[in-house]
């Protein structure tokens, strides 16, 4: 294999990964019938004058398969907390006791199962797209090196049936993930 083709490669595999980083970081947001911490990730709160992630004003636990607790740092910030958490869509509905914020998950209906199915599958679909555009940006490189003659148009066919793979094998890990996170959400 040559140096350049190698370089192609990784430089697709890094941006392809990058997508399945972003497919995972999206399927952390949406909740199956387990607590986890990353399902308060996307809350962000309006705090000392600017919005900021939850991250930054407390600790996210999980005392209990059902319930996570937030830890507010500042008692200042416990009101705007409950109130990032009550309103992020989430259907959340947040108890306060002193600078600690009960979050119990209720139990998962099935219309919501099949609407975080569905999201689940938007989700994966952006990915594919995103796996998608970077072979093509790899593919039209390769032909660039063949039309400079830097490459033979058997070296061309070799590059692409290359790259071909390797978008496979991105395809198939993106559709195992959607596989996992769909027996996730239907799991009762």
């Amino acid at each position: 294999m040559s140096a350049e083709l190698t370089e192609l490669l990784e430089d697709l595999k890094r941006r392809m990964e990058g997508a399945l980083e972003s497919l995972r970081r999206d399927f952390s947001g949406l909740r199956s019938g387990r607590a986890s911490p990353n399902l308060l990730e996307p809350v962000r709160v309006e705090a000392y004058g600017s919005v900021v992630p939850l991250s930054q004003v407390g600790s996210v636990a999980v005392p209990e398969a059902r319930m996570l607790t937030v830890s507010v740092w500042d008692q200042s910030l416990v009101g705007p907390v409950e109130k990032a958490i009550r309103n992020s869509g989430l259907g959340l509905n947040p108890a306060t006791e002193g600078q600690t914020i009960r979050v119990p998950l209720p139990q998962l209906t099935e219309e919501r199962r099949n609407e975080l199915a569905k999201a689940a599958a938007r989700y994966t679909e952006g990915a594919r797209i995103a796996v998608r555009g970077v072979r093509r940006d790899g593919m039209d490189k390769a032909k660039g090196f063949e039309k400079k003659n830097e490459i033979s148009q058997d070296d061309l066919k070799s590059w692409t049936d290359s790259i071909q793979k390797l978008t496979n094998g991105y395809i198939e890990t993106v559709d195992k993930l959607l596989a996992d996170k769909e027996r996730d959400i239907k799991q009762v």
